[in-house]
């Protein structure tokens, strides 16, 4: 995640499209440390996976506009993605289960 933000970055922050995928890119990481709070200290599996929902939206966003600035910094989040949709299952089953 961070390599991939820092070549974006890179490409310099009087671009507008740089400027959008770096909001892009804060807006889901405070997201992803709302998920571990709702999540772990709330203990509240109904509103962390409605977090996590709109955590992946934001991600997906979040990649399409890295894609523009960089393909490669696109394709570094793919792993986080695919993490975030894992968790995503394992949270749906946790409060199907609860």
């Amino acid at each position: 995640m961070g390599i991939a933000a820092g070549l974006v970055w890179a490409k310099g922050l009087h671009h507008l499209w740089v400027k959008t995928a770096l909001y892009h890119f804060g807006f889901q990481l405070l997201l992803n440390g709302a998920w571990s709070i709702v999540f772990f200290g709330l203990r509240d599996p109904f509103w962390a996976l409605i977090v996590i929902l709109s955590l992946l939206v934001l991600l997906a966003l979040t990649i399409k506009w890295f894609k523009v600035v960089s393909k490669l910094a696109a394709y570094l989040l793919i792993p986080y993605f695919l993490w975030v949709c894992f968790a995503t299952l394992l949270n749906y089953k946790i409060w199907e289960l609860n």
